[in-house]
């Protein structure tokens, strides 16, 4: 088989023996799946894209990032700079706690313009908001937010990073935008109690207890444990 840069040439039939793993994982038949893989992965040594769903078969369907890990390693080894594997390598890193490993590799993804830079700002704000980056992990929730605007999750991961750096205001404002922005939806408990949280921290005691009693009616079924008992104690808190 002819060599392009130093990597074999890609086989023909493996296009369609990737994609019969991946119906495997995406039907569920994990064990089947990492069976074929390392099968594939003994017979195409050199070949990335193999060793990168290995690590991907491992990392996403089997949830286990230590095993990927090298895989991925193995990936940029054979071809420095591989964007997915970096990409995947730091996830991994991510969840294994490995923070500051993270980060380093999301900052070399947005040094060569990474495509998915929505993805690469909410990991990154999660692992440096671990770090106690939080003036960097707001940055990078406002990235994140001018790749999606108005995305009530986003802003309401960004207004718990204000509210932590002391930005109360605006991190009312966040929570204030995060629910108007839910139009047609439910409207969200957990972002009625925090925002009257905040407003409480601000010395609104009404317009806390409006976000209480907002919330307490809003609760439905599938909302964090213990919303409801968190409400109803607040509730009951002499102003």
């Amino acid at each position: 088989m002819t060599e392009r840069k130093g990597r074999e040439a890609w086989p023909p039939e493996l296009t369609e023996l990737l994609r019969k793993v991946d119906r495997l994982r995406r039907s569920g038949r994990y064990d089947e799946a990492l069976s074929r893989m390392r099968q594939l992965v003994d017979a195409y040594p050199r070949q990335a894209r193999v060793l990168l769903e290995m690590g991907l078969t491992l990392g996403i369907w089997g949830r286990a990032p230590a095993e990927a890990l090298p895989w991925f390693e193995r990936v940029l080894e054979m071809a420095p700079g591989h964007a997915s594997a970096q990409l995947h390598r730091a996830l991994s890193l991510a969840r294994l706690g490995r923070h500051a490993e993270a980060v380093a590799d999301f900052d070399a993804l947005e040094a060569v313009g990474f495509r998915k830079a929505l993805v690469l700002h909410m990991k990154r704000a999660e692992s440096l908001e671990v770090l106690g980056r939080l003036a960097d992990a707001e940055r990078d929730w406002t990235l994140a937010l001018d790749e999606d605007p108005g995305n009530p999750w986003l802003l309401h991961q960004r207004a718990s990073v204000r509210a932590r750096l002391g930005r109360l205001e605006e991190a009312v404002k966040d929570l204030t935008e995060a629910l108007v922005s839910r139009d047609g939806e439910p409207v969200d408990a957990e972002l009625l109690r925090d925002r009257g949280v905040l407003r409480e921290r601000l010395g609104d005691a009404a317009g806390a207890r409006a976000d209480f009693e907002a919330g307490l009616s809003a609760l439905r079924e599938g909302d964090p444990h213990g919303l409801a008992e968190d409400l109803r104690r607040r509730l009951q808190q002499p102003p």
